[in-house]
């Protein structure tokens, strides 16, 4: 069964004063909400169950899914209401809801691309980077392992090449921008007991890969568009019509 995550409990704060009202998965692009491209993208995809966490406005997005009978899918709610987890935090409070055994795709909801999700490898952690212009980069070894991050106006860094365990120096490593998609693996589960209730997973990320396989999965020819703030949603309109 392919199952996914849908990260839809964020304030949207850089959307106000639309989200003042309405939570930003609820906020609409082409005439249909964000919630409802990720869905059908999901959808198209193959994936039968879906988990959507909520915490702004929870009851619209409840109430959403079930007037549109949760589009003929297995669809279940997180409910973050009482406090918003973060994304790590937001992972680790659905994955009940999951079956464990199984990968399970994280995608943010107001992220929209020409992803194929069906391309994406499963058989370990995986994070959907490309070539994008930011100031913020995942760091990859030559075997798109992932090895640290680095905000590049800052200089700072996390992950092994900041602890020192990242023993090959010399090497040049791969600076690539991360999507805000992401594949969680079942073999990373268990290290999740000793994060707090609240935290970022790619604070997790960044800890693990230093004893586990994480890979990036550079996906050639993306377009990718974040409506995380308002002068994005005329964009948004046009980039939903040329997918």
């Amino acid at each position: 069964m392919k199952q996914a995550m849908i990260f839809a409990a964020g304030l949207g704060t850089r959307l106000k004063p639309l989200t003042d009202t309405m939570p930003k998965a609820l906020v609409r692009v082409g005439g249909q909400p964000l919630l409802w491209h990720v869905i059908q993208k999901l959808k198209l995809a193959g994936y039968e169950r879906i988990v959507v966490n909520v915490h702004h406005f929870a009851e619209q997005i409840v109430d959403y899914l079930k007037v549109n009978d949760n589009f003929g899918l297995d669809i279940r709610i997180s409910d973050e209401s009482c406090l918003l987890l973060e994304t790590g935090g937001g992972i680790k409070k659905a994955l009940p809801l999951f079956d464990p055994s199984e990968p399970i795709l994280i995608h943010n909801v107001d992220i929209l691309s020409n992803l194929d999700l069906n391309a994406l490898p499963t058989d370990a952690p995986l994070l959907v980077v490309s070539q994008r212009q930011t100031k913020r980069y995942l760091l990859f070894d030559d075997d798109l392992r992932l090895q640290g991050w680095t905000n590049i106006e800052t200089g700072e860094l996390k992950g092994p090449v900041a602890s020192g365990q990242w023993a090959m120096v010399n090497v040049q490593l791969r600076k690539l921008a991360f999507s805000g998609i992401h594949m969680f693996h079942p073999s990373l589960a268990p290290l999740l007991d000793d994060w707090p209730e609240r935290f970022p997973i790619m604070d997790f990320y960044l800890k693990a890969c230093g004893d586990h396989l994480i890979r990036g999965y550079e996906a050639h020819n993306l377009r990718l568009l974040d409506v995380g703030k308002l002068d994005t949603l005329d964009k948004a309109n046009a980039f939903v019509d040329a997918l």
